[in-house]
């Protein structure tokens, strides 16, 4: 079964000029890019994007680092690429993502984790909606 993830590489990383490291990664496992770009994320988008983590304290944090820099949302696809995705990037909490994880070895604290990865297929679909017109996915082989 063929699947969609979507991937943000946060700000941070891209100032740490680690896009290129993280793409390798999805490549290397063989998953097919069909979306990819660099933006500045305004509040509108990632109010959407975050809608179930509005009500945290932590929420203003959240958005001033997502909007603090540019990212770069892409789009991979591959068999199983959700779950797959998930295990790549590793915990969320740095400290205890695994060393070979992408937030292992790259995220030095839970706030600044890297990436962000789609958590399920659905949320997947409803994720790349937000960041991604349809006509922008690239069907290739």
């Amino acid at each position: 079964l063929q699947e969609k993830t979507l991937v943000l590489v946060k700000p941070d990383v891209v100032q740490r000029r680690l896009v290129g490291n993280v793409i390798q990664r999805f490549e290397h496992r063989g998953f097919k890019l069909v979306a990819m770009k660099l933006l500045q994320a305004d509040q509108g988008l990632l109010d959407k994007h975050y809608q179930q983590l509005r009500q945290k304290p932590f929420y203003p944090a959240l958005l001033a680092y997502m909007t603090s820099g540019p990212l770069v949302a892409m789009v991979w696809e591959g068999y199983n690429v959700v779950k797959s995705t998930r295990a790549m990037v590793g915990d969320t909490n740095s400290a205890v993502a695994a060393a070979g994880t992408i937030r292992g070895d790259f995220s030095m604290h839970v706030s600044r984790n890297v990436v962000h990865a789609s958590d399920s297929v659905e949320t997947a679909q409803r994720e790349i909606g937000f960041w991604f017109q349809r006509n922008e996915l690239v069907a290739w082989e």
